[in-house]
């Protein structure tokens, strides 16, 4: 076996993920990585000012830095609501012109693209097809978007369950066209129920998944749109979240 004091010298100059690989050794090394001196020195480094004190706040500082050095993955409980219970209604304006109006089912928003539609961009398909929770809507017939114009959406969502509608985004113009990934966005914050005062800043995005339309005449161009995508960032990444974060909205 190596020495004691050999490990005790070594130890406080691993970084946690190798001194946690050293407790899996055999018992004597984990009975000698297990000494809080040397996860107190790891915890100094992340948070100086809780070492200040002559013990820790919880039990162990081996407990605290497991706790705490990074986010941890919860599993959420199955959510309250389903999309098979969800209606979104989707409603685009050129210059206050309605040009898009639709009462899409959940399941149809969840359903995307079978196949991404030939003619797009190599990035926009390789997003399409790329395995990121998407809620994508193929539209057919297409509609074209002249880049010169004031264009601007509105989405609402219903439950069938309960009969009530909230809002997600509320007349937000498509004021950010990314030309590289041939989506043009608008966004709006989600107004949340009361019961949760402390959930703000929490945005939605509408993207319209465009192709160039070479037909258009003038500099500006058009937008040749073929889909409708709606995500809310970091928020919520999975459909469970997704679900949660709907379930949270002003229902009225």
């Amino acid at each position: 076996m190596i020495n004691e004091e050999v490990l005790k010298a070594v130890f406080p100059l691993l970084e946690a993920v190798d001194l946690a690989s050293c407790m899996r050794v055999c018992g004597q090394w984990k009975d000698i990585a297990l000494e809080d001196y040397f996860w107190k020195c790891l915890c100094a480094k992340k948070w100086p000012s809780i070492c200040k004190k002559p013990k820790p706040p919880t039990l162990t500082y081996y407990k605290l830095y497991k706790s705490f050095h990074k986010r941890q993955n919860r599993i959420l409980p199955p959510p309250r609501i389903s999309f098979d219970n969800l209606e979104f209604y989707i409603d685009i304006w050129i210059e206050g012109r309605l040009i898009f109006s639709e009462a899409v089912p959940g399941p149809a928003l969840q359903l995307g693209f079978k196949i991404p539609p030939s003619g797009i961009c190599d990035k926009l398909r390789t997003y399409l097809d790329g395995s990121d929770y998407k809620m994508t809507l193929p539209v057919e017939p297409r509609f074209t978007v002249p880049m010169c114009q004031t264009v601007s959406v509105s989405v609402l969502v219903g439950r069938k369950d309960s009969h009530k509608v909230a809002c997600i985004i509320n007349n937000s113009m498509f004021d950010y066209i990314d030309r590289t990934a041939f989506r043009a966005m608008a966004f709006d914050y989600l107004d949340f129920a009361p019961v949760y005062p402390f959930s703000s800043s929490i945005r939605a995005w509408v993207s319209l998944l465009f192709m160039e339309d070479g037909s258009s005449e003038g500099d500006d161009g058009a937008l040749d749109v073929f889909g409708i995508q709606m995500d809310f960032c970091d928020a919520a990444n999975s459909k469970e979240e997704v679900l949660w974060l709907l379930d949270m909205l002003d229902w009225r």
